[in-house]
Formats: structure tokens, C-alpha cells, sequence
């Protein structure tokens, strides 16, 4: 069995708290299509990639796709991971998305999620149309080539068959609790 969520596989339940201190279920979302993805406060790909993810929520959102956002990492490798600091930095960027506590990382192993950021984009049914990387320079995204992010939600929102529907996803670990910030599960691969 795959470490990651496989094509065709349904999402995941969670019930997590978001940053308005309201627990959020996937039951919530009455979107055509969901977007979830990992993510966290340090991370530099996530915070080198974080505008580019909120162009394509503000694009999108006219054409019924949600985006949530969940943080898995253990405060205790990194303290701006913490709850408090989720808190802060959606007031100081005022994201288009809910972001979410994943405090005992249990939706994160669910997900099966690799990086900050991966990301998993969900059809009608609630079932894995798409996973991986949201751009090919989160780093830098003066450096991006490729925004498979847009590309497949630009094909899924045009009823077109997704072309590319697994990346390997660019960025940090996830931190596990009492593991090394480098760890990942050894049954975790790249997906492609």
C-alpha cells in the first residue's frame, strides 16, 4: 500500500480547527472541487509559493473550487508552527483559504502528505483527481515554468481530462513529532 492518497482514492475525513477557532469538517465544503493542501508557517518553499497559491484560489473561486489549508508540523521541531503563529500570519496575509491544525498529524498520515506544500485536488465525488507540487519553483517564483496547480485545475474546471495528475511535490518535510526535522516515514516515495 502507498504511503501517499492514489488517484480515484476518496478524501479523507478531518475535523480540525481553523484559525477562526471554528472546527471544520470536509463535510463543510460545498465546492464543486476542493483543493487541500500541506502546508505550514516556516517552510521557505511555502512562504517563496504562497502568493502564486492565492492567485490561483482567487482565479478559481468563481468556478467553484474551495481551498483548505492544513498545518501537520510538529511545533516542537519548529515554534512558528505553532497554533498561535497560524493565527498571526493569516491575519497579516489575509489568505483566501481556511487554514487548518492538524495537531496530532493523524490527517496528515490520512493524506499520506510528503512536503509543505503538496497538493491534493479533489473532483465532485470527493475523489483524487490530482497530487503533488503546485509549481515547479516554489522557491522562487520568479524562476517558475510550470504552475500545475492552475493547469490542472484549469482542465478539471473545463470537464478536460487532467494531463498531468501526479508531480512529485518541491518543498520541506513534513515535521513529525519527536522525529528528526529530515525524517519522512520509510514508506514514503516520490510519486512519480
Amino acid at each position: 500500500m502507498s504511503f501517499t492518497l492514489q488517484l480515484g482514492d476518496p478524501a479523507p475525513h478531518f475535523s480540525l480547527k481553523s484559525t477562526d477557532e471554528k472546527i471544520i469538517s470536509l463535510g463543510n465544503f460545498d465546492s464543486k472541487f476542493l483543493v487541500i493542501f500541506f502546508t505550514c508557517n516556516h517552510c521557505p518553499y511555502v512562504i517563496g509559493s504562497d502568493e502564486v497559491t492565492r492567485t490561483s484560489a482567487d482565479k478559481f473561486i468563481d468556478k467553484s473550487v474551495s481551498f483548505v489549508a492544513i498545518n501537520s508540523n510538529s511545533e516542537n521541531t519548529y515554534k512558528e508552527d505553532s497554533f498561535e503563529n497560524m493565527v498571526l500570519r493569516m491575519q497579516e496575509n489575509n489568505f483566501p483559504w481556511i487554514y487548518l491544525h492538524d495537531t496530532d498529524q493523524s490527517v496528515a498520515l490520512n493524506y499520506g502528505a510528503l512536503k509543505t506544500p503538496h497538493f491534493y485536488i479533489f473532483n465532485m465525488q470527493r475523489k483524487l483527481v490530482y497530487t503533488g507540487r503546485g509549481v515547479d519553483s516554489p522557491l522562487d517564483s520568479k524562476k517558475i515554468k510550470v504552475n500545475n496547480l492552475d493547469l490542472a485545475l484549469d482542465e478539471l474546471t473545463s470537464n478536460t481530462l487532467i494531463s498531468i495528475p501526479i508531480t512529485n511535490p518541491i518543498g520541506c518535510s513534513v515535521k513529525w513529532e519527536g522525529k528528526d526535522s529530515h525524517w519522512m516515514p520509510p514508506e514514503a516515495c516520490d510519486l512519480v
